[in-house]
């Protein structure tokens, strides 16, 4: 299978332990690509880390898991707080994500 069928075929999975939580791929085992976060209170997150692993650099996935926390913040009535730098900067860019800041 092609690389790009992969990244097509792969889903981002969530996982949530009410203090700490990753937005994350997975193949076979291995993150490949990882969004990690804090709870501050129970109104907002605090955005930790953010990393893509090489074969899927160039591919927009760190926008997308940045996106997809959003969607989950909007969901969720609650505000997001990013300390890592990548995702301050995609948050910054994007008018669109304004309301979550």
């Amino acid at each position: 299978m092609a690389i790009i069928e992969q990244i097509i075929s792969m889903e981002i999975q969530h996982k949530d332990n009410n203090k700490t939580g990753v937005f994350f791929i997975e193949e076979n085992g291995e993150k490949l690509a990882e969004l990690v976060y804090s709870w501050n209170g129970n109104d907002r997150i605090i955005i930790e880390h953010t990393e893509v692993n090489d074969v899927l650099r160039g591919k927009n996935i760190g926008k997308t898991l940045v996106a997809t926390l959003v969607e989950f913040a909007r969901e969720k009535g609650i505000k997001i707080v990013p300390v890592c730098l990548f995702a301050k900067n995609v948050l910054d860019k994007n008018k669109e994500y304004q309301d979550v800041l």
